[in-house]
């Protein structure tokens, strides 16, 4: 042991916390608690982020408050949560000589850039003799197991899903009951504040408002979610002024509940043996699942996607470039309301309803042509779900250069998806409240309400809501015009 080493005892294993900010189900605290020895739970904020994408700042609000309630609970166990600053193999070859640690344990992630990162870590750990695993936390196939008949990745999805149905999902890891073994002394350590996650200018109340991160939040969900609005899920996930879906997706993505968890939660309630629960809402919600572990096969294999598109045709696509158009989208102020509800809902709450996400998408890329790019920065910075799997995946699927995506010309018209997943207006009447006030068949296209209707409603278009900024079928036709520009092959 080094001279500067703490007294942490023999065996000491530091717990690299990362995006698994949970007790249970988590294999590297589970490994590490079999050795014996003092435990030392560390998370480290590395300004690499994900490679060329640092967090966003709903990620950083949500990071703040999940490593508290990650605290909280060690703390309910006997011991604590470290944290630290800086690039993470120094900080942990640092940790190891002050805390005389022989193991670093850490659950694997799938980024590109971190896959490499951790590859040079544990070769370097490994040569200094100290006891270097990684383990699977957060998905149910690890990508390099899951292969197509010609041994390559799959890139349409439901062959994809079929195949893992045939596959084995391993049960939640337990962890047992009782304190953690704790080191006699324990390394400095800045406190929460100090990791400046929060915002310095404090626009988060709506965040604050809509959610509360940490492990229990998510099983709380879980369970609210598996009991009840699970039902009818295949029917009403498309509606976004209920809550009919299991709002599940940033806890999935810091790893405060793990797939498993929610397999296993799903499957406790089916009363066949299948594969499959009976509940026909039970099988669509566990194919969306199905479709985050897609997104990682796909990230996996195909690592230059977060820049590229899939399809590298599209790489010739003439988007256009109009800043002025993007800060409109961008505050929901397109002058389609179903377009401006969505955007306004994720400013506020750093959620969107998925259905309005397609919407918002497939206005930002056909009407206004502008890059899928733009639009996936957009949402990095502003979703708590901001995940790279599955924003990549999203917006190439919108613009039609990714895998199994929407092709190109299919083109959602705003009114008509407006009308057949918001009928009444009221998902449009929460969040843009200047349209609160319109008769239903006038809410998704008030451009088309009468004067004498307009006035009664207190709506001044142009004024206090925006005239449309494109016309849809003059946009359709500009985007069918690009498409044919560009050489599509088959998919």
């Amino acid at each position: 042991m080094a001279s500067n080493a703490l007294s942490s005892g023999p065996g000491a294993t530091i717990v690299w916390f990362r995006h698994d900010l949970r007790l249970q189900d988590n294999p590297a605290l589970a490994a590490a608690l079999k050795n014996g020895g003092a435990i030392l739970p560390v998370y480290i904020l590395d300004g690499a982020g994900e490679g060329d994408w640092p967090a966003g700042g709903a990620s950083r609000w949500w990071l703040h408050h999940s490593l508290a309630s990650l605290d909280a609970a060690l703390r309910e166990r006997g011991s604590r949560l470290l944290l630290a600053k800086g690039e993470s193999g120094a900080v942990l070859r640092s940790l190891v000589k002050k805390a005389g640690a022989g193991a670093v344990y850490w659950n694997r992630r799938y980024e590109p850039a971190i896959i490499a990162r951790d590859k040079v870590l544990k070769a370097d750990l490994l040569a200094e003799e100290v006891d270097a695993r990684s383990f699977n936390a957060s998905l149910l196939f690890e990508p390099h197991t899951v292969q197509n008949k010609s041994g390559g990745p799959f890139q349409v999805f439901t062959p994809f899903w079929r195949h893992c149905l045939t596959l084995p999902v391993d049960e939640p890891v337990k962890l047992p009951r009782g304190d953690f073994p704790v080191p006699a002394a324990w390394p400095a350590s800045p406190g929460l504040a100090e990791l400046e996650l929060l915002p310095a200018i404090k626009w988060d109340a709506g965040l604050a408002a809509a959610w509360v991160p940490g492990e229990a939040a998510a099983m709380k969900r879980l369970k609210q979610f598996t009991t009840g609005a699970m039902a009818d899920y295949a029917d009403r996930r498309n509606l976004p002024d209920v809550d009919g879906t299991s709002a599940l997706s940033p806890y999935l993505h810091f790893g405060e509940i793990g797939p498993r968890q929610i397999w296993a939660a799903v499957r406790a309630l089916s009363k066949d043996s299948g594969v499959f629960p009976a509940n026909r809402g039970g099988q669509v919600f566990l194919s969306e699942v199905g479709w985050r572990e897609f997104a990682y096969h796909l990230l996996f294999h195909f690592p230059q996607t977060p820049r590229e598109p899939l399809r590298k045709e599209f790489a010739a696509f003439p988007w256009q470039k109009n800043p002025r158009q993007l800060l409109a989208w961008q505050k929901g102020r397109t002058g389609y309301p179903i377009v401006d509800a969505g955007l306004r809902q994720l400013w506020t709450t750093g959620w969107m309803h998925n259905r309005v996400r397609m919407i918002v998408a497939s206005f930002l890329v056909k009407h206004l042509r502008l890059s899928w790019e733009e639009g996936a920065a957009w949402f990095w910075d502003t979703l708590v779900d901001a995940d790279l799997a599955a924003n990549t995946l999203g917006w190439q699927w919108t613009a039609g250069c990714g895998a199994d995506a929407a092709p190109y010309f299919r083109i959602f018209n705003p009114f008509l998806q407006g009308a057949k997943f918001d009928p009444e207006g009221n998902y449009v009447r929460r969040w843009v409240p200047e349209l609160a006030k319109l008769p239903a068949e006038f809410i998704h296209l008030p451009w088309e309400a009468p004067l004498h209707v307009l006035a009664e409603a207190g709506v001044n278009l142009g004024n206090d809501y925006p005239q449309p900024m494109v016309d849809h079928g003059e946009a359709r036709e500009a985007a069918l015009a690009a498409l044919k520009s560009i050489r599509v092959s088959r998919p």
